[in-house]
């Protein structure tokens, strides 16, 4: 199994990681089968958040007797000092450990600096001080906010979304990465669901030695795929290139990162969240996105002012009016129950 180390840390990990995202979806037996399945076969590295509802806790439950065999990478959403620690706190309880291998700082929407005024890389330094935390990292949706992060040289790690419909800057973050000894952690390996082919997607993150994908898994079948490469790893063949070079072509206006450039918009339309709703109601508990509030979220889209400030501001190219359109479409369906998901 092709083995990746995550910059300076040293961290070393099969190029398959655990995704603990979708497993808010399941109950505890589900995702606790999953997580020891997956770590019975060989996965050592796991990452979770504490805004992924009780995905901390059900990690916890399932692996805090291997403790000293796996990393955990974590993340806070926080942005001022005391929530900062009352995240930290919360996680290594729900996880049942008293240190965290990657503390990662959860898409913000700045770099967080010594001096800059939030306290919060001062809270991250002495976290690591008092031996809660190994290594400091941060992960983002912006490319600015990512690329000035592995510049300041500050952070051991970044997690970024990275996939098979990257863009040639997404690419040139991951070689930026490489020189600067930063670990690179890829997230939406699957682009949220609009991959469909494990194998490509795999076969894909492959040719970048530097990369580590973590794949979000809450149905034991797609986390059997993904064991299957441990011993036989998909290669980049002729008939794989043919299939990414099609998705490209079908799916690449559609992969929205919420990075949030686009916002805001004139008619308060939540741009960075019902543009990729139809990914979201399917890969986290879709019972959040089907309350009133997100309803009334999502049919402000019939607001639009077909301004097009939105898709001028992209910096990814989307059209993003039509994207919108598209999820709403899919939105309605669903509630209709036309769509199972």
């Amino acid at each position: 199994m092709t083995q990746v180390t995550l910059g300076r840390t040293g961290i070393t990990s099969p190029k398959n990681a655990f995704g603990a995202l979708p497993i808010q979806r399941v109950s505890a037996e589900h995702a606790g089968m999953l997580l020891k399945k997956a770590y019975h076969a060989g996965f050592t590295f796991f990452d979770t958040a504490r805004s992924y509802s009780d995905s901390e806790e059900k990690m916890g439950l399932a692996l805090s007797d291997v403790r000293n065999h796996i990393t955990i990478a974590t993340k806070t959403p926080s942005t001022t000092v005391e929530g900062f620690w009352k995240d930290l706190e919360t996680s290594l309880s729900l996880l049942k450990t008293d240190y965290i291998d990657i503390y990662q700082f959860h898409n913000p929407s700045f770099c967080p600096k010594p001096g800059d005024g939030t306290g919060l890389y001062e809270a991250m330094e002495e976290a690591k001080k008092q031996g809660k935390i190994r290594f400091i990292g941060l992960t983002n949706h912006r490319l600015h906010v990512a690329e000035e992060a592995v510049n300041s040289g500050l952070y051991d790690t970044l997690q970024f979304p990275f996939c098979y419909l990257a863009s040639q800057k997404d690419i040139d973050l991951v070689n930026l990465c490489r020189e600067k000894n930063v670990g690179f952690i890829s997230m939406k390996g699957l682009s949220g669901g609009l991959i469909t082919n494990s194998a490509a997607a795999y076969a894909w993150q492959a040719e970048f030695e530097n990369t580590l994908p973590i794949w979000g898994v809450q149905r034991e079948n797609e986390l059997d795929e993904f064991i299957s490469y441990m011993e036989n790893p998909p290669k980049m063949d002729g008939e794989i290139k043919e299939l990414i070079e099609k998705d490209r072509k079908e799916l690449i206006g559609n992969f929205c990162r919420a990075c949030g450039y686009c916002m805001p918009c004139p008619a308060g339309i939540v741009i960075n969240q019902c543009a990729r709703m139809s990914q979201l109601i399917r890969r986290s508990p879709s019972a959040n996105w089907l309350t009133e509030e997100s309803r009334k979220m999502m049919m402000r889209i019939e607001d639009c002012l077909e301004c097009g400030q939105c898709k001028k501001k992209c910096p990814y190219g989307l059209d993003t009016p039509t994207l919108l359109k598209q999820n709403l479409k899919d939105y309605k369906a669903i509630l209709a129950g036309e769509v199972q998901i």
